[in-house]
C-alpha cells in the first residue's frame, strides 16, 4: 500500500466517525478505552461482557483492519446503536474538525510505561531505561514533539482532554464529562459499572487469559503486560536523579506554551 492510498482510505475513516480519541502511547487510552466500551455495552443492554478483543467492535481503530478497525465496528452489535468514537495515536491525516478526546499523563510516567513496553513487549530496544528517556525516536524528545504538535491541533477541534491522573483520582466523574462532551446524558448505573469493570487487576486478568489482539508476547512477564501496574507517579521507582533533573529541563526548554496549558493539569 503506497503512502498516498493509506493517507486518503485514512480520511475517509476519519470522514465517517463521530469523535476521535487520541494519545501518546502508554498514556492510558486501553483502560479509557474499556471503560467507554463497557458503558455503552451496558447502555444498550448487550449481554456479553466487553473483553481486550470485543472492545475494538465498539472503539475501533482509525483504520481498516477487521478486528480492530472500522470494519469491527460495522459488523459489531453496537453500530448504529453508539456514537462511533475511533481510537488512534495518529491525527495529522484528519481532514473534518471532529470532536477530539484527548488522554495525556505525567510524561515521566509515559516514558517508564513505553521503555518496558519497547524491551519486554515489543524487544525493539536492549540499553538501559536512563538511556532510553533520552532516545530520540521512543524517549523524551519523540512524546514532546509528539504533544506540541496536538497542541497545535486540539486549537481547531472541539476537544475534551482528559489525563491519567484524573482518571485514577475520580474514574466516574471523569468518564461521565466525556460522555457529556460526545453528547450524551451519563447514565450513572452504568458508569459505576463500567468503571468497576475495568479494575487494574480485572484487565490485567483479561489479558493474562486471552491477550490483545495484533500482539504477540509473553504474558508470563508482568513487565511486558500492557496492564502492567497502572499507578500514577510510578516513575519514582525506575528513575535516577540525574534522570528526572534531565526530564524537567528538558521539558521547560522544548515544551511549547499551549502544550505546558495541556499537561497543566
Amino acid at each position: 500500500m503506497t503512502a498516498r492510498y493509506g493517507q486518503l482510505r485514512l480520511a475517509r475513516a476519519s470522514n465517517t466517525i463521530d469523535a476521535l480519541l487520541i494519545s501518546y502511547p502508554k498514556s492510558g487510552r486501553t483502560w479509557f478505552r474499556f471503560i467507554l466500551a463497557t458503558y455503552f455495552a451496558h447502555v444498550i443492554g448487550l449481554e456479553a461482557d466487553i473483553d481486550l478483543h470485543s472492545m475494538f467492535g465498539i472503539l475501533p481503530n482509525l483504520d481498516w483492519d477487521r478486528k480492530r478497525g472500522i470494519p469491527a465496528y460495522q459488523a459489531g452489535p453496537t453500530r448504529g446503536l453508539v456514537p462511533l468514537i475511533a481510537v488512534s495515536h495518529r491525527y495529522r491525516s484528519l481532514v473534518t474538525p471532529v470532536p477530539v478526546i484527548m488522554m495525556v499523563r505525567d510524561p515521566r510516567d509515559v516514558i517508564v510505561s513505553a521503555y518496558f513496553h519497547a524491551t519486554r513487549h515489543k524487544h525493539r530496544y536492549t540499553g538501559t531505561i536512563d538511556d532510553f528517556v533520552r532516545d530520540d525516536a521512543q524517549g523524551l524528545p519523540d512524546l514532546m514533539q509528539y504533544l506540541n504538535e496536538c497542541a497545535l491541533l486540539l486549537e481547531k477541534h472541539p476537544r475534551c482532554v482528559v489525563t491519567y491522573e484524573r482518571l485514577s483520582a475520580a474514574p466516574e466523574a471523569e468518564t461521565a464529562r466525556v460522555l457529556r462532551f460526545l453528547g450524551q446524558e451519563p447514565d450513572a448505573d452504568c458508569v459505576r459499572r463500567a468503571v468497576a469493570a475495568a479494575n487494574i487487576e480485572a484487565m490485567r486478568a483479561l489479558e493474562v487469559e486471552s491477550g490483545i489482539p495484533g500482539h504477540d508476547y509473553d504474558r508470563t512477564d508482568p513487565e511486558a503486560l500492557r496492564m502492567r501496574r497502572g499507578a500514577a507517579g510510578g516513575y519514582r521507582d525506575y528513575l535516577s536523579k540525574d534522570t528526572l533533573d534531565w526530564i524537567d529541563e528538558t521539558c521547560r526548554q522544548r515544551l511549547d506554551t499551549a502544550t505546558l496549558r495541556l499537561l497543566a493539569a
